[in-house]
């Protein structure tokens, strides 16, 4: 009898750990992915390469030789979170299109966490490796709003535009639950599924990221153009004022506030961000 509750007990241990590994993972299969793009009829590339020992997945349309738009998605999340953009057909035309999995999540080192000065080395020599010749034009939601500044202060001469969405950067506003930081710990870390788990660390380091990164603000020297929704809860508007209190040397700073948009601001208004995307790089 207590040799089956033993038994029983570890099968559901080992059935939770893989469920904790397989599912949630918030990614679209390359399978998902051909029957997306060949239903809108639009040609693609679905590759990783190799960038500081670490895989880095992406995908690509538009057109090659063109002014790159360069989408870094939230967290957690995925290339897909812009899906519609690397379909639509005024892009499509003008500009060269991609979407990564940052580091951790979709099919780049799934899992894997890494912080946001790591983050941004490694998409920076991701670009480096990718460039066309043409200049970038980064585009962030959430927590990919502080992580695509980072990119630029560490290497200015790379990106010309900033387009940051709801981007969380007042290290003020950021107010990480306590109960991330457990989950943090040996074994309990392993019991947080799929892509939840580099979430959960990026989310519980980022309060002091931005404090260590605030110093350096005044160095940013792109293009800025913000877009936040007022009845934002997950990052509060808060943020607005802190941005443009913090960029003082920033060539042009556009801020267009949404008074009945909440975080989600990507999928709700795809409409006003392909117009600031299109505004911002010409």
């Amino acid at each position: 009898m207590k040799f089956r509750k033993r038994y029983i007990l570890y099968t559901l241990a080992l059935g939770y750990l893989l469920f904790a590994h397989s599912c949630m993972t918030l990614r679209t299969s390359p399978k998902e992915a051909k029957a997306f793009f060949a239903e809108q009829g639009v040609a693609y590339k679905d590759t990783s390469i190799s960038v500081r020992d670490q895989t880095i997945h992406y995908i690509e349309t538009g057109n090659a030789r063109g002014h790159n738009l360069v989408f870094v998605h939230g967290s957690p999340g995925s290339w897909d979170a812009w899906k519609n953009y690397l379909i639509d057909s005024t892009l499509l035309k003008e500009y060269r299109i991609i979407a990564v999995d940052r580091p951790g999540f979709g099919y780049s080192d799934f899992r894997k966490s890494q912080d946001l000065t790591t983050q941004a080395q490694i998409l920076n020599d991701f670009l480096t490796v990718k460039t066309n010749g043409q200049p970038i034009t980064l585009i962030g939601h959430s927590y990919g709003g502080p992580l695509i500044v980072k990119m630029a202060l560490d290497q200015p001469e790379l990106h010309q535009n900033l387009l940051i969405l709801a981007g969380a950067l007042d290290p003020k506003a950021e107010k990480p639950e306590k109960w991330r930081k457990p989950l943090r710990w040996f074994p309990f870390k392993y019991l947080v599924p799929g892509a939840l788990r580099p979430s959960n660390d990026e989310l519980w380091w980022l309060k002091k990221e931005l404090w260590d990164m605030q110093p350096e603000l005044p160095y940013l020297t792109q293009n800025v153009h913000i877009i936040h929704g007022k009845l934002d809860k997950l990052v509060p508007y808060s943020n607005v004022g802190y941005m443009q209190e913090s960029f003082t040397n920033v060539e042009s700073l556009t801020v267009v506030t949404l008074e009945e948009e909440n975080h989600f601001i990507v999928w709700t208004r795809e409409d006003l961000v392909k117009e600031a995307i299109i505004s911002v790089t010409k």
